[in-house]
C-alpha cells in the first residue's frame, strides 16, 4: 500500500468520525415523513367567526378546529384561499385536503367532494331595513316569516347576498322576483345594506347578529331554513375523511368540539352535531337531497326507479361495511334484522322521492354511474361507519322528533320520517353505548 492511499485511507476515516461526532452531538432530527406531513385546507378566508385569514394567519371556529386535529395528528397546516363560486372547481383540482369556513352541506357539492360528520348547524337569517311598500311589521305580535318574505318578493327588493355560496341559492329559490345582488366579497355583503345600496342581506344565525351589530333601522327574520356545516373532504382521500370523523365524534363527545362552538359561533349555531344520531340524521338528509337528480338520470337513460338487484347489492355492501366498522370499535354489530330494517328504510323513502321527483325537461343532467352512484356510495359508507356507534336506550319520541326536524326540507311524508326514526332507534335495541 502507498504511502498516500494510506494517508487518505486516514483523512477519510477522521471525516467519518467527525461527522458521527457532529451527528451524536446534535438533537436526533424528526423522520423526513414527519416533516413532509402537510394539511392542505382551503378557506375563504372572508367568513368571520368561521374564518378569516390575513398575511396567510388563518384564525376563527374553523382555524381553531384544524389546529387543534393537526396538532394531535403531527401535522402541519398550510392555508389555500379559494373563492366560493370556485370552491367545487378548487376541490376536483386538488388543490386542498379539505376546505373549512362554514361550508353549508349541499347536494351539487356531494357530487365531488366527502362531506364529514358535522361540526354546527345555523339557519339563513334575513338583515331587513323595511321598505315604505312592505307590510308594517306586526305591531309587537309575531310575525311569519315566509309569508313576509313572500310579501317582500317583488321586483324593486333589493337583496344583498354573497356570491357563489349556499346562501345565493337560498336567495334565489326564495325570491324568484326580487333584485338579488350577488357580491363576491363577503364582507362587501353587509357593507351593502349598511350604505342603502340593498334593502335587505342574507345571512345566518351565526353571521347575521354580528353584522347587524351598530346598524340601525334593521330586523332580523328568521331563521327559515335548517342548515348543517361540515368539513369538506378530497374525495380521492377517505382515509383522511374516516380519520376526521373519529377525531369529531371524540371531540363532540369529550365537549371540546361544544366548547369551540360557544367561544366562536355562539347560541345561533345550535349543537350537539358530531353525534351518532344527529351525523346519521345528517348523512340520510345528505343522501336524500340527491334523489331528484337520480330521478332525472335513470328517466333519461330509461332505467326503472326500483332495481331489485341494485338494492340487494347496496344491503350486502351495508351489512359488509357495518361489520367491519364495528370489528374496528371492537364492539357487536347491530342484528341482522335490524340493519335489514334500517337500510331498507333509507332505500324506500329514496325510490318515494324519485317517484315524487319533477323532471323538467331543462333539468341539469347527471351521470348516474360517474358522480350519483359514487356520491351516493361515500355517503352510505359514512351512514356504514356510524351504525355501529348508535347507543342503546334511545327514547323513540325524542328521536322522531329530531328526525322531523332534521328531514323536513328532504320532502318525506310524516310516516315516511317516522319509519326511518324508528329504525335508527332499533339499531340500538339492547346493545350497550360503544367506545368511541
Amino acid at each position: 500500500m502507498s504511502r498516500g492511499f494510506a494517508r487518505a485511507r486516514l483523512l477519510l476515516a477522521g471525516a467519518v468520525l467527525a461527522l458521527l461526532a457532529a451527528c451524536a452531538a446534535r438533537p436526533e432530527a424528526p423522520p423526513a415523513s414527519r416533516e413532509s406531513r402537510v394539511l392542505r385546507v382551503g378557506t375563504s378566508g372572508d367568513y368571520p367567526p368561521f374564518s378569516t385569514l390575513k398575511e396567510g394567519q388563518a384564525s376563527g371556529f374553523d382555524a381553531a378546529l384544524l389546529e387543534s386535529y393537526a396538532t394531535e395528528r403531527g401535522l402541519r397546516l398550510e392555508w389555500v384561499r379559494f373563492r366560493w363560486p370556485e370552491l367545487v372547481a378548487d376541490l376536483r383540482a386538488h388543490r386542498f385536503d379539505v376546505a373549512t369556513s362554514g361550508i353549508t352541506v349541499r347536494p351539487e357539492r356531494s357530487l365531488t367532494g366527502r362531506y364529514t360528520v358535522p361540526v354546527a348547524r345555523n339557519g339563513a337569517l334575513l338583515l331587513l331595513r323595511r321598505p315604505t311598500w312592505a307590510p308594517p311589521a306586526g305591531g309587537g305580535t309575531s310575525e311569519e316569516p315566509l309569508a313576509l318574505l313572500r310579501a317582500l318578493d317583488r321586483p324593486d327588493f333589493r337583496l344583498a347576498v354573497n356570491k357563489g355560496g349556499h346562501l345565493e341559492r337560498v336567495a334565489r329559490a326564495h325570491f324568484p322576483h326580487a333584485r338579488i345582488l350577488a357580491i363576491p366579497d363577503n364582507a362587501a355583503v353587509r357593507e351593502a345594506v349598511a350604505s342603502g345600496q340593498a334593502d335587505a342581506a342574507l345571512s345566518n344565525t351565526v353571521e347575521g347578529p354580528r353584522w347587524a351589530e351598530g346598524l340601525t333601522g334593521l330586523e332580523l327574520v328568521g331563521p327559515f331554513t335548517r342548515d348543517v356545516v361540515a368539513l369538506y373532504v378530497d374525495p380521492s382521500q377517505p382515509e383522511l375523511a374516516a380519520d376526521l370523523d373519529t377525531w369529531l365524534l371524540r371531540q363532540e363527545e369529550s365537549g371540546a368540539l361544544g366548547e369551540l362552538r360557544a367561544r366562536y359561533l355562539g347560541p345561533g349555531a345550535t349543537g350537539p352535531t358530531a353525534t351518532p344520531v344527529d351525523a346519521l340524521l345528517s348523512a340520510t338528509a345528505e343522501r336524500l337531497a340527491l334523489m331528484p337528480m337520480v330521478a332525472v338520470a335513470k328517466q333519461r337513460a330509461g332505467q326503472p326507479i326500483e332495481v331489485p338487484a341494485q338494492e340487494a347489492k347496496v344491503l350486502e355492501a351495508a351489512r359488509s361495511e357495518v361489520q367491519k366498522a364495528a370489528a374496528a370499535l371492537g364492539v357487536s354489530p347491530p342484528p341482522d334484522e335490524a340493519l335489514t330494517a334500517f337500510f331498507q328504510a333509507q332505500m324506500d323513502a329514496a325510490k318515494q322521492l324519485q317517484l315524487r321527483a319533477a323532471t323538467p325537461a331543462d333539468a341539469p343532467a347527471h351521470s348516474l354511474d360517474d358522480e350519483l352512484r359514487p356520491a351516493l356510495a361515500r355517503i352510505s359508507s359514512r351512514i356504514s361507519t356510524l351504525v355501529p356507534r348508535v347507543p342503546g336506550g334511545l327514547d323513540r319520541d325524542a328521536i322522531r322528533h329530531k328526525a322531523h326536524e332534521e328531514l323536513a326540507s328532504t320532502g318525506l311524508e310524516a310516516g315516511e320520517i317516522d319509519r326511518l326514526a324508528d329504525a335508527l332507534v332499533g339499531l340500538g335495541t339492547s346493545r350497550p353505548a360503544p367506545a368511541p
